[in-house]
């Protein structure tokens, strides 16, 4: 099953500027199939073997991701598909409407798409690539603005299963999820577009992040970069300790204006912050689909202006520059 789907992105480079990604790309494929599989992979295959073939009426990228309505389908089929996927929780990144199916994700990352698409260049015609993508959310809406193909990768593999979970609805198009890192990638230098968002401050090394990002861009592409950030000039970097919101994995969070110093000092341009805004419990919180701990237990209950740690409670900008 998975070998399908990566011999259609292989032959969806071939004649695309891309083309030159099939070096690297089969072969790295082949060793992690054969040495890098999640121990729930193959039984995550064969529960999406189990999905119901539906005819959706209607399917609904620009404004949402929406897949078909609920009288497309059976009480029996709802529950059925209702069922499998939820055997693919912890959903975080969303939301999905599949037949009238509101996969309620712990993110509202439809609010984040609305905060970043309106200062990005039109995505008609252009290679995307996103990274650390999660479920795949904000490529779907990627290709619901007409881009020509849109690659995401990110090397947790139950993320892949949920995206290729929503693409088994919508059918056959030219979007494709690789359980790759961006340290893994030869660089291309041919995309249009590459967002990051809210992958920054999970590296160890930012300025290497940042020229993996610049190496997978045309001269003159424009990168997406959204990430945490704190107040400060353009010398200010908080560096977390063991834990911040009690990730454990958060190393750097700049603020707005030292991060655009690094990306002038890394080749880019024209860079400016197009939107600066705090995560609220609304945007990040527990639901049916993610029942674990999400932001309200993170924050120091008597002020939720501060993690639990003590340091600033998150804020993320979004910043937009060009490849020189």
């Amino acid at each position: 099953m998975a070998q399908e789907w990566f011999n259609d992105c292989y032959k969806s480079l071939l004649d695309s500027p891309l083309s030159s990604w099939l070096q690297t790309l089969p072969s790295q494929i082949n060793t992690w199939q054969q040495h890098n599989k999640h121990g729930e992979f193959d039984k995550w295959c064969r529960l999406l073997n189990k999905l119901p073939t539906t005819s959706p009426s209607v399917v609904e990228l620009g404004e949402s991701v929406t897949i078909g309505k609920e009288s497309d389908i059976n009480d029996y089929t709802k529950k059925q598909i209702s069922g499998l996927l939820k055997q693919f929780m912890p959903w975080r990144k969303g939301p999905f409407f599949l037949h009238d199916i509101h996969i309620d994700t712990e993110w509202r990352s439809d609010w984040k798409w609305d905060r970043v698409a309106p200062h990005i260049a039109p995505l008609k015609n252009r290679y995307v690539l996103d990274v650390g993508c999660g479920s795949g959310y904000h490529m779907w809406r990627m290709l619901g603005d007409d881009a020509a193909g849109v690659y995401g990768i990110d090397p947790t593999q139950l993320f892949l299963i949920q995206f290729q979970a929503i693409k088994h609805f919508v059918g056959q198009r030219n979007i494709h999820f690789l359980p790759l890192g961006i340290e893994d990638m030869q660089p291309l230098k041919a995309f249009d577009t590459v967002f990051s968002m809210g992958v920054l401050y999970h590296r160890k090394d930012p300025m290497q992040f940042l020229t993996q990002l610049k190496n997978q861009l045309r001269k003159g592409g424009e990168l997406i970069l959204e990430t945490l950030v704190v107040d400060g000039d353009e010398n200010t970097v908080l560096m977390a300790g063991e834990r911040y919101a009690q990730m454990r994995n958060v190393w750097f969070l700049p603020s707005s204006e030292a991060l655009m110093v690094w990306l002038g000092r890394l080749g880019f341009e024209n860079i400016r912050v197009v939107d600066v805004n705090h995560t609220t419990l609304d945007e990040q919180r527990s639901t049916e689909w993610m029942e674990t701990q999400s932001l309200k237990d993170f924050l120091d209950p008597a002020d939720i202006t501060r993690t639990i740690e003590g340091y600033p409670a998150p804020q993320r900008a979004v910043i937009v520059a060009n490849k020189k």
